[in-house]
């Protein structure tokens, strides 16, 4: 499976901070917002990861991450001139993706929870052995802000809604999607909405009424985090601050999952020990290193 991440936008709701910079390259703590997303692909076993950012953008995550080596990952990027909707990275990606399967998320989205990786891993398979598409549910407070699914009595997603004026529930789809292969035909035929944009939740709906559309709720243990207001850049800070220093692991250290997953050595972490042995992100490492550790990541 291939993966992509869509880190563009001009990120215009968190001005001025964003005037400068790509909204995907501001700290969540102690790691640049990208980390966050990055991990989740890698936590399900993707190593061939698209990004997807703006002309100017695109140079400066080129710049941070590099061709992904460090991390265990062969990273590429692609550029999206202006920001007609997500569904337009699988037109922008076709060639990334080829004959393959593929999982997209977004760069602002943060996930965590113990359990994560065994869904991730469920949705992997459910694409790569023809079960369709599989994005992920969460119950949110204002469902009018999103796009929302309906359920039938027996837990079946049978409608999905982009920012509905009368919400038929409070879970929405977050920004966190697999796919088959059929997702790059089925984006072409997308016609753009009254905002211009190929919509995501259009695409979902086609693999929905086709009968291969997966909602996995997201329920109770699992934070997702949508960093796109000055307000919730706060509250994710606070969030991982707060489970890191209470669990001791990180959340996204991406030099771990890949150590873990045995995508690159000892010596290369060691590395980059080096550099950073002088804050906590540093030692952090060094104690995985050592063994500090002994249950695996979730």
């Amino acid at each position: 499976m291939k993966g992509i991440i869509l880190a563009g936008g001009s990120g215009t709701r968190l001005y001025p901070l964003t005037m400068v910079t790509s909204k995907q390259l501001l700290p969540i703590y102690d790691k640049p917002m990208i980390y966050y997303p990055m991990s989740v692909l890698m936590n399900a076993g993707i190593r061939d990861i698209l990004i997807i950012s703006t002309p100017q953008d695109t140079p400066r995550f080129q710049e941070l991450l590099g061709d992904g080596h460090q991390f265990g990952v062969n990273l590429s990027y692609a550029v999206q001139p202006s920001p007609d909707g997500l569904a337009q990275a699988f037109i922008i990606g076709e060639e990334f993706i080829g004959d393959d399967t593929v999982a997209m998320v977004l760069g602002d989205n943060i996930f965590a929870g113990h359990g994560l990786n065994k869904r991730l891993k469920a949705a992997v398979e459910n694409a790569e052995t023809g079960k369709g598409a599989t994005v992920f549910g969460y119950y949110v407070d204002d469902p009018e802000r999103f796009g929302i699914v309906e359920f039938d009595h027996e837990g079946k997603a049978i409608s999905i809604e982009e920012k509905p004026a009368q919400p038929k529930s409070n879970y929405c789809v977050t920004g966190l999607y697999f796919y088959d292969n059929n997702v790059v035909k089925y984006a072409k035929e997308l016609k753009p909405s009254a905002r211009g944009e190929l919509e995501i939740t259009d695409l979902n709906r086609v693999y929905l009424e086709k009968g291969d559309l997966n909602v996995e709720l997201l329920g109770q243990g699992f934070t997702w985090l949508d960093t796109g207001t000055h307000e919730s850049l706060v509250d994710a800070t606070n969030f991982v601050k707060t489970v890191e220093t209470h669990q001791h692991r990180k959340i996204a250290c991406l030099e771990e999952i890949a150590y873990l997953n045995g995508w690159i050595s000892k010596d290369e972490v060691m590395e980059v020990y080096e550099v950073l042995k002088k804050n906590q992100y540093g030692q952090y490492l060094k104690d995985v290193l050592d063994g500090k550790y002994k249950e695996n990541l979730y």
